[in-house]
């Protein structure tokens, strides 16, 4: 069995008023909720006065001019993004011609999700950064710094952003509390996803301000769930092999046997991204082109 993930799911909020949620911290929450969003999207504004505004959102009735309201009287300096899904940046655009904030992000292109399955947010493929950066890039305003910690795994561009001053990360999708995270082949790749997560555990950060649902707190045994999470999922998808060859559509169903039937088509995309991870290491074999309606067997 997967191993259990100690999620937090409690958030006291209300939508259309910006929070202050830590001294140099205020947050934002859409009024997009679904099951892929949870309550919605949590766009962060950092600092007083001078700010950056972290993952705008998605264009929805009213929320950009909710944005303008939480931003009156302060300078936009920086927007950043942290990967081009139409739940985080396609506010940034708009609101960056409102305010003359520069947008940055990973220089990477968002790539399309070829899949009949795919999560409903969808790919924002319109989406660019006016500054692409990389990761250990630093930016600083009044009172606050922001490092760029690139983070690939849900998507290849995918960059989560550190608070110095308050030793927190905003990991946009790479973590979230209230959930997992889906890992979308062929942009998504399971492999990079590990090693993100054990980058993100080693940098011992205090407080995680994912996209979607509350902070999480005790950052360190929280993603070593994560991975020990993966890890067990792992193990399940090599013990259904076990009895018999099975494609991945067929698998889901016992496997994410606890989870909304509506996220089963996600989950697949998951098991696609540990397959794929799996055929690389020579653990499992696959006759075809590796897709969500493959046969895989155990080598």
């Amino acid at each position: 069995m997967a191993s259990k993930i100690p999620f937090v799911r409690d958030m006291d909020f209300t939508y259309g008023l910006a929070q202050s949620v830590s001294p140099l911290i205020r947050r934002v929450v859409a009024n997009n909720p679904g099951p892929f969003t949870y309550l919605g999207t949590g766009v962060y504004i950092v600092g007083q006065g001078s700010v950056a505004v972290i993952d705008p959102g998605p264009i929805v009735d009213g929320h950009l001019e909710v944005l303008l309201k939480a931003l009156e009287g302060e300078t936009v300096s920086h927007i950043f993004v942290t990967h081009g899904h139409m739940d985080h940046s396609p506010a940034a655009r708009p609101l960056a011609a409102l305010t003359g904030a520069v947008i940055y992000a990973s220089g990477e292109p968002v790539k399309p999700t070829d899949s009949e399955v795919r999560m409903e947010a969808g790919d924002d493929l319109s989406f660019r950064p006016d500054v692409a950066i990389e990761d250990g890039a630093v930016f600083q305003g009044a009172g606050w710094t922001i490092e760029a910690v690139s983070t690939p795994g849900h998507t290849s561009h995918h960059m989560a952003y550190a608070l110095r001053e308050e030793n927190a990360l905003f990991p946009g999708d790479h973590i979230m509390g209230w959930s997992t995270t889906v890992i979308s082949p062929p942009d998504g790749n399971m492999g990079d996803y590990l090693k993100s997560l054990e980058k993100v555990r080693d940098r011992n950060f205090d407080t995680l301000w994912p996209t979607h649902g509350p902070p999480v707190r005790d950052v360190q045994p929280f993603v070593q769930a994560y991975i020990d999470h993966r890890r067990g999922r792992e193990a399940q998808i090599l013990a259904q092999l076990a009895l018999g060859p099975a494609s991945i559509k067929t698998m889901v169903p016992t496997l994410y046997a606890d989870v909304d039937p509506r996220l089963h088509p996600a989950a697949c995309h998951s098991v696609l991204a540990h397959m794929l991870q799996l055929v690389k290491e020579g653990r499992v074999l696959c006759a075809s082109d590796p897709c969500v309606d493959s046969v895989y067997a155990l080598v």
